[in-house]
């Protein structure tokens, strides 16, 4: 199983996960980078249900209190408060001792080479796989710096050693908006993911019948920083697509870059449940003859 880089998008690998496992399907083999490398280590490690508790009950701002802001140029969060917070939940281990073989990558910034973890520390290979460059601070490991192993390698199929035994499976949560899917409004018990107070839909109410509400269509105009956003998705994705056309992937599952930005990991349950729902759509295909993939 491969699980691709993501940011908060990559919380809904957790909802693939347990699709799989509620239909019978056993993982034997877990590649994943960045947000991919956090959700697959956490599974490898068998404390997943602890990490999907946590993580589900962060706000806007406890992920904000997480965040260890830096005015250092070479990215503006550390990257080590919320490692250590999650240490509290789930203990560090080394790779070798999990319960089913994992691998996460990074990259050598200075030397632009893909850098595998197969052995070592957990916390030490997801740290490293997860430095979005800009956004954390490269990771020291080896005394090397890491960057995001998404760079050069965001579905990283050529890290799984058996592959060729069992189904190929890939998630990949950088694909384009036509795979967009509107946000659940609740999850499987029926809670709303969003709640908003009582008085607040009264306020809402009462000053709508005085200030009507507007509607108008405004045509998106893209800075030069969002051009270069916007390029580099597009080359990420395709990149992504020839991955997969390389190897003999059995089900692909889509999630767009649309459903949720890069840092929103307060909407974690909402992800866990758009992943969910995806993999069953994927799934239903494959079990019922049809292409597993998109």
């Amino acid at each position: 199983m491969v699980l691709s880089s993501g940011g908060a998008r990559g919380l809904a690998h957790v909802g693939v996960i347990e699709e799989l496992e509620s239909r019978g399907y056993q993982i034997q083999e877990i590649a994943g980078c960045s947000a991919g490398a956090l959700v697959g280590g956490m599974y490898a490690s068998g404390k997943m249900q602890e990490f999907k508790d946590w993580i589900c009950n962060l706000d806007r701002i406890d992920v904000f209190s997480l965040m260890d802001f830096t005015f250092s140029s070479r990215g503006f969060i550390k990257g080590e408060k919320v490692y250590k917070a999650l240490k509290n939940v789930v203990p560090d281990c080394d790779i070798e001792e999990l319960s089913i073989p994992f691998s996460c990558n990074a990259v050598d910034y200075k030397t632009g080479k893909e850098y595998i973890f197969k052995k070592g520390k957990l916390y030490s290979a997801i740290r490293a796989s997860g430095s979005i460059p800009s956004v954390f601070q490269p990771a020291r490991y080896l005394e090397r710096e890491f960057i995001d192993g998404g760079v050069v390698n965001p579905v990283p199929i050529s890290l799984l050693e058996n592959h060729g035994d069992t189904l190929l499976i890939v998630v990949d949560v950088n694909a384009p908006e036509d795979h967009f899917m509107p946000p659940p409004k609740n999850d499987q018990e029926g809670n709303k993911y969003i709640r908003v107070p009582g008085w607040l839909k009264d306020f809402r109410s009462k000053m709508s019948q005085f200030f009507p509400e507007e509607k108008e269509e405004k045509t998106k105009s893209y800075s030069s920083i969002d051009l270069i956003t916007r390029s580099f998705d597009l080359l990420q994705f395709r990149f992504c697509e020839l991955l997969e056309e390389k190897y003999p992937v059995d089900i692909s599952i889509k999630i767009s870059r649309k459903q949720a930005s890069t840092l929103e990991f307060h909407r974690s349950a909402e992800m866990i449940e758009i992943g969910r729902q995806k993999a069953i759509e994927a799934l239903n295909r494959f079990e019922n003859g049809n292409s597993g993939t998109e």
